[in-house]
């Protein structure tokens, strides 16, 4: 680890920081809207992204500067096992094929801003939107804060802020700034800001990527010096070499199909994919979205490089970070810890977007002011997602960063609940909403006790996302067996229910609604949506 500021490399880091924020204020005047007082202009861009615009927003939102850090960081901890994002990644499109243009057709034609939006209309239940908008919140908050800490790690690595005896304000004033600019540019340009900056973002990732995964290998002898020092290191370490051990392989699979039912459950991807101009735009997105997916198998390896390369650090998180600025020239390192900077600013700007719209559409408006005029949900929306962001701060500044990885790691298992009411409702209507709620309650209270009870070596509680699986005895993925107790408890109640002729909710949408297109007789929805929920 080199000694003191690296001032070449925080020069360029500065530069593109810069750069980005002038863009992010820059985008209030970017397709300016005549309204900008509703939440489809400042929450989703006025539902007017294209191809190639929603591409790389998606992008933005889904690999962020954690998926950057954190991916081969548990490559370097714990072998192949940490791949696992690869597969779920690949699994997700076919899935999110079947039913996110679906989503978009309903949400477009009855101008729903969030997935909560869309349960109260379907199943005519404000407790199971309240449930789905309150999960939705809880889920995104330490995902928002792992974005600060992936900022964070990039500056230790670059000496800024101190050593462990500064005083705390002058060690935390980088990460304040860049908080603060977020926070600005957010509350200013809403989701256009981060949608213009994904294009910044995306390239950087791109280049840093295609450099290291040639360059690296050059400089450390091949990859077959690679794979043998990574490999004599897990073996040393009792891992078992470079493939996970059988009794690891129920927990590789159930928590690569769980993460993948659950990546577009999370507030921010429904956000980015609402923000579309047309059915057709998802269609297109759920084909070319892979691309990243060969981005994040190359990203993975860096992990092994880490390895070869004799990075040592106490904090896996930092691993990559100190390979950039072991490997690379100080300028190129500036460029590589830009785009981790950058890779934060982008999803953190979307998830602080996304929560605030589930609080403002589905708490607020709801609950408290059912007359609220879209100016005042703008006006809500956008002091919530000030202090969205604001709580992921000081739960970054005063908690252990393991407690923030290991609290969204409870956050995933939380948001794949909301999976039967939101996709089931997509397909059919016979779910009845007091089985969705039942279901809804029984999985958040098991996952969240069986994540309690799992200890690891620094922590005695939250300390994983796996355990044994009742009934099988594998370790298998907590959120996918609360998300099957879920589905039981749902399938069983709704009998019951039925067949005592429990009382139903009122269905506002109709089966055209999940097949319109932009454009399609009834389907635009007016500015501002003042009559958001109600049917057409």
């Amino acid at each position: 680890m080199k000694d003191g500021v690296n001032g070449v490399a925080l020069g360029v880091f500065v530069f593109f920081f810069l750069a980005v924020t002038v863009l992010g204020f820059l985008a209030s005047r970017w397709r300016k809207a005549e309204n900008e007082h509703s939440l489809d202009e400042w929450g989703l861009g006025g539902r007017s992204f294209g191809t190639w615009i929603t591409w790389f927003l998606l992008g933005g939102d889904l690999y962020t500067a954690y998926t950057f850090v954190a991916v081969p960081a548990a490559i370097y901890a714990a072998g192949a096992s940490g791949f696992f994002a690869v597969p779920y990644t690949i699994l997700v499109y076919p899935l999110i094929f079947t039913f996110l243009p679906r989503l978009w057709s309903v949400s477009h034609r009855h101008g729903y801003v969030t997935t909560s939006d869309f349960v109260r209309g379907r199943f005519g239940s404000k407790g199971l939107s309240l449930a789905v908008a309150v999960t939705g919140i809880l889920a995104t908050m330490p995902y928002i804060a792992l974005q600060l800490v992936g900022i964070q790690a990039v500056l230790d690595v670059m000496g800024v802020g101190g050593g462990e005896d500064t005083n705390w304000f002058v060690k935390d004033l980088p990460l304040l700034i860049a908080f603060g600019v977020l926070a600005a540019y957010t509350y200013s340009s809403g989701l256009r800001a981060p949608a213009m900056i994904a294009f910044v973002k995306d390239t950087l990732i791109y280049i840093v990527i295609a450099v290291a995964i040639i360059y690296i290998p050059i400089k450390l002898g091949g990859f077959d010096e690679i794979f043998a020092k990574a490999g004599e290191k897990y073996t040393a370490a009792g891992a078992g070499g470079l493939v996970p051990a059988p009794a690891g392989q129920w927990t590789y699979a159930t928590l690569a199909v769980g993460s993948a039912l659950a990546l577009f459950m999370y507030p921010h991807s429904i956000t980015a994919t609402l923000s579309s101009k047309s059915r057709e735009v998802i269609r297109r997105n759920t084909t070319i979205l892979p691309l990243y997916s060969l981005m994040l198998g190359l990203l993975a390896l860096l992990g092994f490089m880490a390895i070869a390369a004799g990075v040592k650090v106490t904090n896996g998180q930092l691993a990559i970070p100190q390979l950039f600025e072991d490997m690379f020239p100080d300028w190129f390192a500036g460029v590589a810890f830009a785009a981790i900077g950058i890779g934060a600013l982008v999803p953190a700007a979307i998830m602080s977007i996304a929560a605030a719209n589930l609080f403002t559409r589905n708490i607020y408006k709801d609950f408290i002011k059912p007359d609220a005029t879209p100016e005042q949900e703008t006006k809500v929306s956008k002091l919530v997602s000030l202090l969205v962001k604001v709580g992921a701060l000081v739960f970054v500044l005063t908690m252990d960063k393991t407690v923030a990885i290991n609290f969204q790691l409870l956050g995933g298992i939380w948001i794949l609940q909301t999976f039967p009411a939101l996709v089931g409702g997509l397909f059919t209507r016979w779910f009845h909403r007091w089985a969705l709620l039942a279901g809804w309650a029984v999985g958040m209270v098991y996952g969240t006790l069986a994540a309690y009870g799992v200890a690891s070596p620094t922590q005695k509680h939250f300390g994983g996302s796996a355990k044994e699986i009742p009934g099988i005895g594998e370790i298998g993925y907590i959120g996918l067996t609360a998300f099957v107790l879920n589905v039981v408890v749902t399938v069983v109640l709704t009998f019951v229910l039925k067949a005592v002729k429990a009382p139903d909710g009122i269905d506002e949408t109709t089966p055209a609604d999940y097949t319109a297109d932009a454009g399609d007789p009834g389907v635009e929805v007016e500015l501002p949506p003042a009559t958001a929920g109600t049917s057409h």
